[in-house]
């Protein structure tokens, strides 16, 4: 009886053991041999070989005839996966679903997912915070969790890989295309970031691309419509832009996406975007830096790398350089074709081509993708609305706010006292405000339009004039904060007028609005909140009522009075 019983606990112990084990190291597994990826391989047409190389735009919000235009192309073509833009969870999954049976080989389905599902879904899924606000975040263990959570969501609806995070340094304020999407301008707290945000996804079992090697945060042109370049020095990158990009590879990193800027100092070439070049590429990301995951290039429709290399040469060039995976050209058929011409030519290394493509099945077949059961769609939507992750939310704006100036100012705050509530740049009562109203004994609401006459102005200006203690709020209600706010100038003089000893300022916006309003420098007290959501705007209503105190530093430095790693 005592031997069944040590036999039943080792049976248990092995079985307990088996269902722990977490997924095979994914650089090590995509650089091996297996069956099922040889046999795939050998399964299929030299076309179909590098069409596993292309990733095709997916919507489900631009009506059912785009919709089986892309699939018309995935069957004709069989590319190697899709990239989902905007639409809605359910049909989103529907639409993987149809795809996928539709795939001679299973499909990759990847999303720019920076802050989750919500990036691409705004109005149907969960939006954690902006990277500039979790840049603020002095504990990253909150970014490992959030990791985590994208991550459920992502496979809840049958996408597998997120190109993110943003690992790029945001060292210029003008920057119109990263900017808020980058943990901030120091290197060392963005690789910090970038990895708990990364290791997280990665223990839930999708593919991780960092972006955008070799880093596109010191630029003032816009990828998406020209060529940005980068005039500085190969130590210069070395040891800033490609730090955090160093580190993560050391950590890891499944994936890397390649921006499309012009570097004379690493590829003198005229014109040749840093996604076409293989000194970047092979030289020194691959060999230089010794990463072995999968390259993917940023989106190949883009100005940026289409504008000097028409026609499908920007696709072939991808391929020369050492992608792995392209997303979005701009035709895959002609790409395909130009590509398998280019084998012939011997401009492209067959044995090379052999090596990316088996690469891309081991990375489907790491996925468990040769087992694809469809996504069922019963309970989707309250799947990625968990409670848990909501929770999450609150807790990552309650660490990001950033008190600046005076922390005596929000402790000396006297509720008893007749209060100003003043919203700006919004036309209805914000959550700050129906939170505040209720802890205040005298307080009342006040609303100013970012675009309100001089003689709005002055009323308010007035009317101000007989409160103890003034409390404003500075709201930008775009989907993207930028670097300014989208005041006219009676509301710029207005806020400058006001900044003074008596007044605290709550910043829903940008951190480098900051540096567009003189004088601000000069109020009691300023509460920087990154963004305009209701997390943030209950987060910092918590501070003034003294529930929670405000641990977050500025992640990049707005001007002489602000500075990073600024707050009390």
């Amino acid at each position: 009886m005592k031997k069944i019983f040590f036999i039943l606990v080792f049976l248990l112990s092995v079985g307990i053991k088996g269902q722990c084990q977490s997924k095979p190291d994914f650089i090590s597994f995509i650089n091996s041999q297996h069956g099922w990826v040889d046999s795939v391989y050998n399964q299929l047409t030299k076309k179909q070989r590098i069409a596993q190389l292309f990733l095709v735009r997916a919507h489900t919000n631009l009506g059912q005839a785009y919709s089986d235009s892309v699939a018309q192309v995935l069957q004709k073509e069989q590319l190697g996966g899709i990239v989902l833009f905007q639409g809605g969870p359910v049909r989103h999954a529907n639409l993987i679903n149809r795809y996928q049976r539709l795939a001679k080989v299973p499909l990759l389905v990847a999303m720019d997912g920076e802050w989750g599902l919500g990036m691409r879904m705004p109005d149907s899924a969960i939006s954690y915070p902006y990277q500039m606000t979790l840049g603020a975040i002095q504990d990253n263990h909150l970014l490992y969790d959030m990791g985590r959570e994208v991550a459920k969501d992502f496979k809840r609806l049958g996408i597998n890989i997120n190109f993110a995070p943003v690992v790029d340094i945001n060292n210029n304020p003008r920057n119109p295309v990263i900017n808020y999407r980058s943990f901030g301008e120091n290197k060392e707290n963005v690789a910090r970031k970038g990895e708990a945000y990364m290791k997280g996804m990665m223990d839930e079992g999708i593919i991780v691309s960092l972006k955008h090697f070799p880093g596109h945060g010191d630029t003032d042109v816009d990828s998406h419509y020209d060529l940005p370049t980068l005039n500085f020095s190969k130590e210069r990158l070395s040891t800033i832009e490609m730090y955090p990009f160093k580190k993560l590879i050391e950590a890891g990193a499944p994936g890397i996406m390649v921006a499309h800027l012009g570097i004379p100092s690493l590829d003198a070439e005229p014109h040749l975007p840093s996604s076409l070049s293989r000194k970047i590429i092979t030289d020194i990301l691959r060999q230089q830096l010794g990463f072995k995951g999968i390259v993917f290039t940023d989106a190949m429709d883009m100005k940026g790398v289409v504008k000097y290399f028409k026609n499908g040469e920007a696709d072939v060039r991808a391929i020369i350089a050492g992608s792995d995976v392209l997303e979005l050209s701009q035709n895959s058929n002609r790409a395909i074709k130009m590509v398998k011409k280019a084998i012939r030519q011997k401009r492209i290394d067959k044995d090379e081509i052999e090596g990316r493509v088996k690469k891309i099945l081991a990375t489907k077949y790491w996925l468990g993708l040769n087992q694809r059961p469809p996504i069922t769609t019963k309970t989707i939507y309250s799947d990625i609305h968990r409670s848990r992750s909501k929770q999450l939310i609150q807790t990552l704006a309650d660490h990001a706010i950033t008190l600046l100036n005076n922390k005596e100012a929000i402790l000396s705050l006297d509720y008893t006292k007749k209060t100003a509530l003043v919203s700006i740049g919004t036309t209805s009562l914000s959550t700050f405000q129906k939170r505040l109203i209720s802890r205040f004994d005298n307080a009342v609401n006040f609303l100013l339009d970012g675009n309100a006459s001089a003689d709005d102005v002055a009323s308010l200006s007035k009317e101000l004039s007989k409160f103890d203690q003034v409390i404003i709020a500075l709201h930008d209600i775009r989907s993207r904060p930028r670097s300014t706010f989208d005041y006219n100038n009676n509301v710029k003089l207005f806020i400058s007028a006001i900044s003074n000893k008596e007044s605290i300022f709550c910043i829903f916006g940008n951190p480098y609005t900051l540096a567009s309003l003189p004088g601000i420098e000069a109020s009691s007290a300023i509460l920087m909140a990154y963004q305009n959501d209701d997390a943030l705007q209950i987060a910092v209503a918590k501070a003034i009522m003294r529930e929670i105190e405000a641990q977050g530093k500025l992640p990049v430095t707005i001007n002489a009075f602000f500075k990073y790693n600024d707050g009390n």
